[in-house]
């Protein structure tokens, strides 16, 4: 079988360094690492996975091992092998932090505050040539790593230029992009200044598959093309893009969940600790859930002030009902995600002063990253609100009813990738309308068991309908 080399920022493992200064190792979790499993071990194809060092102990690490190679330095990778990037931490901190994350994903999002932001001036071009040598990094690791026509799958917004930068090195190699992220249509990817917008494109294009989450992303990515790039040639019919003599086949990949995995872990014991304890939190009341980051994207303070103003305008459920929102920290290197941190925090604090009592606390906000607690808060859930702004996919949509033991309903934003596979089950929303979601909490909670358990049985289905195996494979053959 071809060799198979996968290249993404975030790799299958990570390091931390302990007080007395040695390295441990922890094996990493999401979809990739799932899939990447389905076709590793014997019989299989050899792989090998080009990631970034985060932070220092993995760029500690990546130093202690021969070139990079994890495997060879004796850590248990998981049947592959592993090269871990030591890019110059300045160079990776301005690809990651000032392109990848406060440009890319802010035009994919449509997170942009116009009048303001975004504004490309000297230091943004300084920031472009980072993201330009990160991306260099990776393309010749996998050039220098692939036996000759091997298949190389690259991962997400953080590595747009890597798939023509590769072709340029290795012209005989089979090439995959795959993107997690929504794609911006055109009026909007134009925010980006021409010749940044044309290289994004321009980079995807040196694949020769370029995948997305959903037909709606696929479609954007096209118009795109069409919109923006000069001299290329879309045919929407075929879904091929051709650019200087090479065709580029568009593809849509869904993504969603291992559900005997994912139960089997819910089952174990410190998750079946933490569903004991929310039970004695939350005593005999409805619960109302969601597990998100503190992205931007997520909606979180929209969700908080639809949950206020259902308790507003239906005063019946006060006392009857907990909210129980995980909103993790993410991205606190950019000030707008502590920002936003600390406006959810904010609006929990006043709705509880607003509603509280000492005998019922209406909403309980938890700020640390707890997955055990979070497997045990899905299997209780009566609902659960998934309301972004924009979303690749979302699993937690997808995660929820899997686990869901009594049948939970799923308010569900629009603008969720999910919500191509999940609409006709979910209670659906716009996520800027809080008092459309707050009534359809209240529709949600009224919900009759058996409607409600029907329907989250569908979900279940449609969830675990395309496992991580399954969409990783199918990036492989569509390079055949």
């Amino acid at each position: 079988m071809s060799q198979v080399l996968v290249a993404s920022n975030r790799g299958p493992v990570s390091f931390a360094l302990s007080g007395e200064g040695d390295l441990t190792m922890r094996r990493g979790g999401g979809g990739l690492v799932s899939g990447l499993a389905s076709v590793t071990g014997p019989g299989g194809p050899d792989v090998l996975w080009v990631c970034a060092a985060l932070g220092d102990a993995d760029r500690a690490a990546a130093r202690q091992a021969p070139e990079g190679r994890l495997d060879r330095a004796g850590h248990d990778t998981g049947g592959a092998a592993v090269r871990m990037l030591d890019i110059p931490a300045a160079t990776f901190h301005r690809a990651y932090n000032a392109v990848a994350n406060s440009t890319l994903w802010f035009v994919h999002h449509l997170l942009y505050d116009t009048p303001r932001a975004p504004h490309f001036d000297a230091r943004a071009r300084r920031d472009w040539q980072s993201y330009e040598a990160y991306n260099a990094a990776f393309a010749d690791a996998l050039a220098r790593d692939a036996e000759p026509g091997a298949k190389a799958v690259i991962q997400d917004y953080h590595l747009s230029l890597a798939p023509a930068l590769l072709r340029e090195r290795r012209p005989d190699l089979r090439i995959a992009h795959f993107s997690h992220t929504p794609w911006a249509p055109p009026e909007y990817f134009a925010l980006l200044p021409d010749d940044v917008g044309a290289a994004v494109l321009e980079g995807v294009l040196g694949a020769d598959h370029a995948g997305f989450l959903t037909e709606r992303w696929a479609a954007a990515f096209l118009d795109c093309c069409e919109a923006l790039l000069p001299g290329a040639k879309v045919d929407r019919h075929a879904r091929t893009v051709t650019r200087a003599g090479h065709v580029t086949r568009v593809g849509v990949h869904g993504l969603g969940v291992d559900g005997a995995g994912l139960r089997a872990r819910a089952a174990e014991p410190d998750a079946a600790a933490h569903a004991e304890a929310l039970r004695a939190q939350v005593g005999g009341r409805r619960l109302i859930v969601r597990i998100d980051r503190t992205e931007l994207s997520k909606n979180i303070v929209r969700g908080l002030a639809a949950y206020r103003e259902m308790l507003a305008n239906h005063p019946e459920w006060r006392g009857r009902v907990v909210h129980l929102a995980f909103a993790y920290p993410s991205r606190h290197d950019l000030p707008e995600y502590r920002e936003y941190t600390a406006a959810v925090q904010r609006v929990a604090g006043e709705i509880v002063d607003e509603f509280g009592t000492p005998d019922w606390e209406p909403l309980i906000l938890q700020v640390n990253d707890d997955y055990p607690r979070s497997l045990a808060a899905y299997g209780l859930a009566d609902v659960l609100l998934v309301n972004p702004i924009r979303d690749g996919m979302n699993l937690v949509a997808k995660e929820g009813p899997v686990l869901s033991r009594a049948g939970c309903a799923l308010v569900l934003s629009r603008e969720a990738g999910a919500a191509a596979e999940l609409a006709d089950d979910a209670v659906m929303v716009n996520p800027y309308d809080v008092s459309q979601t707050a009534e359809a909490l209240h529709q949600a909670l009224l919900m009759p068991h058996d409607v409600r358990a029907e329907r989250c049985a569908r979900l279940a289905a449609a969830a675990t309908a395309l496992p991580p195996q399954r969409w990783f494979a199918d990036q492989l053959a569509a390079l055949d």
